[in-house]
């Protein structure tokens, strides 16, 4: 696994050079443009095919847009991808759920054997509804409708199974989610489907507060097929500015994890994403701008910012000033960041990442991914 940080004086040829590579190779796999300079900083994979971290899954999710763009992204992304999500299907007070047109994703999935997966939250608007979801959990009535919706969801539109995310649930119907979950694996298991759950980031079983108290692990663990722990949004648009994936706490996160889950049932949240907040930080104040990773690279060049890596989160950031005089600090992903995170994966045997969300170019993270795992592909 060779990643290779750019110093100055650097050209993407001297580098092919230096390690006997086709540059060809090394702009296609970083998608580079040769007309432009690399950025001090900067990180860029030297393609290799050792796949030397045996076989993980993969999940990504995937908020619908338009046909052209859908299909872009499955077909640059599908070799890489046991599952895919589309997000999402909301329920509704009645137990139902809302359409979603996910026809193109799903098409297009088939090419490469991807596994598509049914995802049903409790939003509401443009958050996760509290009161909606305490409804459906203390009303059996509503229960068996939706999970009966999602059955013929899942019939009708082909899926693999189902990813459940529900959030900020009042933290006194931890319970009566885990019947509910265990009603619905009892209805889809016997009809070929599998079923998972999305969730929140915790170092203990936090039995209080909306985003974490519903959140059991451990019977989350013996219920469902897998699960998929949400390890990002430490650095979030409305907070202070650090890394979105610190893997320092990403490590104590999964290690609380697999002491009640085991670890061939978790799927491990990372990010496809970073931010670039405008400085001095105000608590309540501007939000931070969501940036892609590559994007965070042509932003660095554009400002002749030099990229740093802080070795405690292992992630990369770096500072400029903009065209108005102010200060920005951008916090991202790349080839080292997500190294540390697939290493993680392999030491702790965990089942696989989840991704979120399918959206801007993050080449790097292909080819890392590529040049260390095996893909399982379970669909026919």
């Amino acid at each position: 696994m060779n990643i290779y940080v750019v110093k100055k004086g650097d050209s993407i040829w001297s580098i092919a050079q230096k390690f006997r590579m086709d540059l060809q190779s090394i702009i296609r796999v970083n998608k580079l443009d040769p007309n432009k300079s690399l950025v001090i900083g900067q990180t860029l994979v030297i393609p290799q095919e050792s796949r030397k971290y045996g076989s993980i899954e993969t999940n990504a999710f995937i908020q619908p847009a338009n046909p052209e763009r859908d299909r872009s992204l499955v077909m640059e992304t599908g070799r890489y991808l046991t599952y895919i999500t589309p997000f999402s299907h909301h329920v509704t007070k009645e137990g139902g759920i809302t359409p979603l047109n996910d026809s193109v994703i799903r098409s297009t999935s088939k090419y490469f054997r991807i596994a598509p997966l049914l995802s049903v939250t409790n939003i509401s608007g443009k958050n996760f509804d509290t009161d909606l979801i305490h409804n459906i959990l203390n009303d059996e009535s509503l229960q068996n409708n939706l999970i009966d919706n999602i059955a013929n969801t899942l019939k009708s539109k082909g899926y693999y199974g189902v990813v459940i995310d529900f959030e900020r649930i009042p933290p006194e119907d931890r319970e009566k989610y885990n019947n509910f979950l265990r009603k619905l694996v009892a209805k889809l298991h016997p009809m070929g489907f599998i079923a998972a759950t999305a969730l929140a980031p915790k170092t203990y079983d936090v039995k209080k507060g909306a985003w974490h108290g519903a959140h059991d692990y451990k019977s989350h663990g013996e219920i469902m097929d897998f699960v998929i722990i949400m390890t990002y949004e430490w650095g979030w648009s409305g907070g202070p500015p650090m890394a979105v994936a610190p893997i320092n706490e990403v490590r104590k996160v999964i290690n609380y994890a697999k002491s009640v889950i085991p670890p061939s049932k978790i799927m491990m949240g990372m990010p496809l994403y970073g931010y670039d907040w405008t400085l001095p930080y105000t608590p309540g104040g501007e939000f931070a701008e969501s940036i892609g990773n590559q994007e965070a690279i042509e932003r660095a060049r554009r400002y002749g910012a030099q990229i740093k890596f802080d070795e405690k989160s292992k992630s990369p950031y770096y500072n400029y000033i903009d065209e108005e005089r102010r200060e920005h600090v951008v916090w991202f992903e790349d080839a080292r960041s997500v190294f540390e995170k697939y290493k993680l994966v392999s030491e702790d045997k965990l089942r696989g990442v989840s991704y979120w969300v399918l959206a801007q170019p993050f080449p790097q993270n292909w080819a890392v991914l590529g040049d260390m795992f095996n893909i399982k592909k379970i669909a026919n």
